[in-house]
């Protein structure tokens, strides 16, 4: 589908004429952050979310973020724009023009809104796990950047290997998160997830997901556990915006032993029901 229109810098542009500065510290240094969110019916989900989540990342670059009734005209507009009752949506803040180098420049930011089609995630994932490490000690650590460059060459790694996400562990060792997603296993009879100090995101579906368990009275740890301990999993799943709750059906080619299993089938069946139910939850 053709998404003519995008948002840059305070005013609606067609893709075609469109234009980001060559000096942009975005495009020359990584300097910048981002939130992706999922179009139902015509809104976009979690905008109050991804909007905090937006501010400490920001903060974290030292970048100026538009204000909050800015940020929601852009996405509504661009969303009517392109008349997108479903999608995604994605907004970019960055540096803006600057030095060719790693000092930040004088300009100002660079903040961008686009939407596009949604991804072809199938209903169930197969995980490959990466020799590469997430650094839980990074400057960067725990913050949505646009430096995705390990994430590009980990998921090009999985596809090859005949899966749908990369999973990494941490320096220490430990289970962290896929290159777009956060992962919960049931594993000895617990469900667990990374807590954020293992170097992982805080996903806003991770966050749902954790206040629906809760709700639901489901007993869920947020704990250090061993890579290892995912292939020896009796049922896994992944949480993001764009996949929402998805089962994971193999890891590294070895199938688990339920998929769905019985507490991610409530889980997603529950996240399902809340979306429907509320658009800002």
């Amino acid at each position: 589908m053709s998404f003519p229109k995008i948002w840059i810098n305070g005013d609606l542009t067609p893709v075609s004429e469109a234009r980001i500065d060559p000096f942009d510290h975005g495009l020359l240094t990584g300097d910048g952050v981002f939130e992706t969110m999922i179009i139902y019916g015509g809104k976009a989900f979690a905008v109050e979310r991804h909007w905090q989540r937006l501010q400490r990342s920001a903060a974290v670059l030292a970048l100026d973020l538009p204000a909050r009734d800015i940020l929601q005209n852009a996405i509504d507009s661009v969303i009517a724009a392109n008349k997108c009752n479903s999608g995604r949506i994605r907004v970019t803040l960055t540096g803006g023009p600057a030095p060719l180098g790693s000092e930040k420049g004088d300009a100002a930011s660079t903040f961008l809104v686009a939407v596009a089609d949604l991804p072809k995630h199938g209903p169930e994932g197969d995980l490959i796990t990466v020799p590469f490490r997430r650094n839980e000690h990074g400057a960067l650590s725990n913050h949505k950047t646009i430096s995705y460059g390990e994430n590009v060459v980990a998921l090009a790694y999985a596809k090859k290997q005949g899966g749908t996400e990369a999973i990494f562990a941490n320096t220490a060792g430990s289970l962290c998160e896929g290159t777009g997603s956060n992962i919960f296993i049931v594993y000895e009879g617990d469900l667990i997830t990374p807590p954020v100090s293992a170097g992982c995101l805080p996903g806003i579906t991770r966050a749902l997901v954790l206040e629906l368990c809760e709700k639901y009275d489901i007993q869920v740890q947020q704990r250090n556990i061993p890579l290892r301990a995912l292939a020896e999993a009796s049922e896994a799943f992944l949480t993001s915006s764009l996949r929402e709750v998805q089962p994971v059906r193999t890891v590294d080619g070895n199938p688990l032993a339920n998929c769905p299993g019985a507490i991610g089938q409530r889980l997603q069946d529950a996240y399902r029901e809340l979306t429907v139910t509320t658009c800002d939850p």
